[in-house]
């Protein structure tokens, strides 16, 4: 198949096609008359692409993936390197998680601090409207 029926068939682009052949993910065979041609084990390797790109996987990240699809493997994630990008990719959302729920609960925090009645000064915006209620604001009489 040519690259625009490759592109149709996985849901992608040209343009993504060409790019994924530049980082050497993706190789096309070359027609009679210069074309780009690819099989299904192309669109095979290109939906395995999107699907883990798709979720938050670098594109570096696919390639594990993509070589095991490649020794003819039924999966992406069946070699023991797919597995390994999968925990460091868990360790990696474990990480980012136990920093945001850090990040919520001062938030948290600070936001029942700020809510406890008279707790804290009357802000300087608060201030600054009483003043314009007629109390001489901008410092000359009229």
């Amino acid at each position: 198949m040519r690259i625009g029926e490759l592109a149709e068939l996985a849901g992608t682009t040209t343009r993504a096609l060409r790019y994924y052949e530049a980082q050497g993910l993706l190789s096309a065979r070359r027609g009679a008359n210069g074309h780009r041609e690819y099989d299904l084990s192309d669109l095979r390797l290109v939906t395995e692409i999107r699907s883990l790109t798709g979720i938050g996987f670098a594109l570096e990240e696919t390639r594990p993936f993509l070589d095991c699809l490649r020794t003819g493997h039924p999966t992406g994630d069946s070699c023991p390197a797919s597995v390994a990008v999968y925990r460091r990719k868990l360790a990696e959302l474990d990480e980012l998680i136990g920093r945001m729920n850090s990040v919520r609960d001062h938030l948290r925090d600070q936001l029942a601090l700020a809510e406890l009645p008279f707790s804290t000064p009357v802000c300087a915006t608060s201030a600054g409207s009483d003043l314009e209620d007629g109390d001489n604001a901008g410092g000359t009489d009229g």
